[in-house]
């Protein structure tokens, strides 16, 4: 940690692929590469790191032609660090196809039906294959509206496999992460906390929210958790990518975080900017020639206008989603270097409270600022 203001912390993530300065966002290459995005381009946007996901890759294209290929980063071309998730988001989005047990959780394939049983070593030694920077252990992450039993039987177990992923992993150059869980009950968020931290993991994240809760409880169980996280180790939050979430995730003392909302929004035609989300199919960005966002250095801000992505968005081209991705992604970098710098300073409070303001209202709320954002 260099700097803390607050809860809010600054530090530097060590990886043997470079250091990464914290809080950072992670940009999501699901099956190994960020929607429309090179490499080239992840680094022109100073991504810092960039997210794998262990079931889609192990289903394909595999992980023993990852391995030969010089791992994931030789097989990418992306040569920064990396995470892989364990496949343990997957046991909640793919619930439907899919069966717990102690010994794991059995897939059916969403590309063939195949059946694959995965554990948790063969979680750990598939991410060991990947030779991501950092691994996840598996565990599971309940709907935000499961019961109390239900909760307290999914964080013992999770942690149980916790413990047989540490047991199986072997890979001194890769730090692999636990995960508290315990959903909305702050015993049972207690509880995983005790127990996750108890197994001495170099890195923690905080799993099981951003699934169907408010924003308002996401956040009371953050402010529960985070403070008994161990205070030299990076903190991880799964799942969060919208900017003002982002700001008050930090707030709490995040250091990690990632989401696809930022590259799926481009898909969809919705830029981020100071001011909020805008819709380039809308009809009135169709004759602004102005630039996307004023002083954004990245490539679709200083060399089209609105009305020209505009227009490669509405007639679905390619270059037009490629754009605004690697807009939504520098943008969101750019917050967490602002926000790095203010903590910085010790003005973190003030630096959230105008910024939120501006863009949740942004035709009071950048007059209402004063200072550059």
């Amino acid at each position: 940690m260099t700097a803390r203001d607050g809860e809010a912390r600054a530090g530097v993530l060590h990886t043997p692929h470079g250091d990464v300065p914290t809080p950072t966002f992670m940009p999501v290459g699901t099956k190994g590469s960020v929607k429309g995005l090179t490499p080239g381009d992840l680094r022109s946007a100073s991504a810092g790191v960039v997210l794998g996901n262990t079931y889609h890759l192990y289903l394909r294209p595999g992980a023993d032609l990852i391995r030969e290929a010089g791992g994931l980063h030789g097989f990418s071309g992306w040569d920064g660090p990396m995470l892989t998730d364990s496949g343990g988001y997957q046991v909640f989005s793919l619930a439907h196809k899919r069966r717990l047990s102690e010994r794991g959780v059995e897939f059916a394939s969403v590309y063939d039906g195949s059946s694959h049983l995965f554990t948790p070593e063969l979680t750990t030694r598939v991410q060991e294959d990947l030779g991501a920077d950092v691994a996840m252990v598996l565990d599971e992450c309940p709907p935000a509206n499961a019961s109390r039993e239900y909760h307290t039987e999914s964080l013992r177990r999770t942690a149980r496999w916790a413990e047989r992923c540490r047991e199986a992993h072997g890979r001194e150059d890769q730090a692999l992460f636990g995960i508290v869980q315990g959903g909305l009950y702050p015993d049972l968020r207690e509880e995983s906390l005790e127990r996750t931290v108890e197994l001495g993991f170099p890195g923690y994240a905080v799993g099981g929210l951003s699934v169907g809760e408010s924003r308002e409880e996401m956040l009371e169980m953050l402010a529960l958790v985070a403070p008994g996280l161990p205070a030299g180790k990076p903190r991880y939050f799964m799942g969060i990518g919208d900017p003002v979430g982002i700001l008050q995730v930090i707030a709490l003392g995040v250091d990690m975080f990632d989401c696809v909302l930022p590259t799926r929004l481009a898909r969809h035609g919705m830029a981020l900017t100071r001011d909020g989300r805008i819709n380039l199919k809308n009809a009135r960005y169709r004759r602004d020639l102005g630039v996307l966002e004023a002083e954004c250095p990245c490539e679709a801000c200083t060399g089209y206008s609105r009305a020209y992505l505009s227009h490669l968005i509405r007639e679905n081209e390619m270059l037009g989603h490629r754009l605004v991705t690697l807009h939504n992604v520098h943008f969101v970098g750019e917050l967490c270097r602002r926000a790095r710098v203010a903590i910085g300073e010790g003005r973190y409070g003030e630096f959230m409270q105008r910024w939120i303001s501006r863009y949740t209202n942004p035709e009071g709320g950048a007059q209402a600022t004063g200072v550059a954002l």
